[in-house]
């Protein structure tokens, strides 16, 4: 099944959801700020190719870091997504394990979907 990462709030997870709605296609919400996520969920993304666009540079959070967590990579990096979950881009769109997508473009979602 699709599950898609975001946060309640988020106007394009809310946009994402009604397009998988209008098109009956199967998929659960997961709410990074009361879901939260785990390491391993974490690490898997980071190594799935979509490292590059995980980190919303554009977030509230994301102006609230110093140089040194911006500059973040590896362990350093699992370890402040974990702690400020609201820093993944969203939605993102993950089936089996796999990431399918990171943020809301209807051609590229029909194209894995």
């Amino acid at each position: 099944m699709l599950t898609v990462y975001g946060i309640c709030q988020c106007d394009t997870c809310r946009k994402a959801l009604k397009w998988l709605e209008a098109g009956d296609l199967p998929h659960r919400f997961h709410d990074l700020r009361v879901d939260g996520l785990d390491r391993e969920q974490v690490r898997r993304w980071l190594d799935s190719g979509f490292a590059a666009q995980l980190v919303n540079r554009r977030s509230t959070t994301w102006r609230g870091l110093d140089d040194t967590q911006k500059a973040a990579t590896g362990t350093a990096l699992e370890d402040l997504l974990l702690a400020h979950p609201t820093l993944v881009k969203r939605p993102l769109f993950e089936r089996d394990g796999q990431v399918l997508a990171v943020g809301f473009k209807t051609a590229e979602l029909e194209a894995v979907l």
